[in-house]
């Protein structure tokens, strides 16, 4: 395996982009930084936002018969849709998880990204991609994804950092052990500790990418904003793009 592992983006999907992304972008004080018109090969359209040195992705079908929408009639909405990593080196990640019998769904070659998609039903809960941008070893370098100058969109005023990704599933300890070693970093007490996040597997009905915990420098206020928003908000969490936000 590659040693270097970072998440790097986290993708969510709605059935339409707004209000979903003003949302997202004004309850958690963030600024789109892109909009990839790539993906309406897909049947896709999309909005990043930059939490820190991770990407927050929403996307939304335009029509028929996307892999998008049929994971959301799949689940009802509910859950995240991708987990991005970038790494030294994709293919090898790739080949890692077909010897685990993780099937490649998607490679995405355009230089200098190059990107290595799994297939969720053999990831479970949601899909997995490895990617990697020649040059770029620096975690503020160029991503394509995000735009030329990504960089420039990242605030920190509301939103400091997204910390951690929750996984839900009837058995999280095996759902940790599958993606610790699809992603190369063993498993400790249903926990995959990563350099900038951590994935925290739990307990649940079905598998899913459940909750996003964030780190931000006021939660009260940005409670306040998710119910300005008529967002219904329990404790310190509320529902926002099929996934539970947590923040502290």
């Amino acid at each position: 395996m590659a040693p270097y592992i970072r998440l790097r983006q986290i993708c969510l999907v709605a059935p339409q982009l707004e209000p979903v992304i003003t949302d997202m972008a004004r309850i958690m004080g963030l600024t789109v930084c892109y909009r990839d018109g790539n993906v309406a090969k897909y049947g896709l359209e999309n909005a990043l936002l930059p939490v820190d040195t991770i990407l927050l992705e929403v996307v939304a079908p335009f029509k028929d018969g996307t892999t998008a929408g049929r994971f959301i009639e799949k689940t009802g909405g509910r859950g995240g849709y991708m987990a991005i990593f970038c790494c030294d080196d994709p293919d090898e990640c790739g080949r890692n998880a077909n010897a685990l019998g993780v099937r490649t769904a998607n490679v995405i070659d355009h230089a200098p990204y190059h990107g290595v998609q799994l297939h969720p039903r053999d990831c479970r809960a949601a899909f997995i991609e490895f990617n990697h941008t020649e040059g770029s070893d620096d975690i503020l370098g160029a991503y394509p994804p995000a735009g030329p100058d990504w960089q420039k969109f990242i605030r920190k005023d509301v939103t400091q950092a997204l910390t951690a990704v929750e996984m839900q599933s009837p058995d999280p300890q095996g759902l940790a052990e599958h993606w610790g070693k699809i992603i190369g970093v063993a498993a400790r007490d249903a926990e995959l500790k990563l350099p900038n996040a951590t994935f925290r597997f739990v307990k649940g009905t079905s598998e899913i990418m459940s909750a996003l915990e964030f780190r931000v420098t006021d939660a009260a206020r940005v409670l306040h904003a998710a119910r300005e928003k008529g967002h219904a908000v329990a404790g310190n969490e509320f529902l926002l793009g099929g996934v539970t936000f947590r923040v502290s």
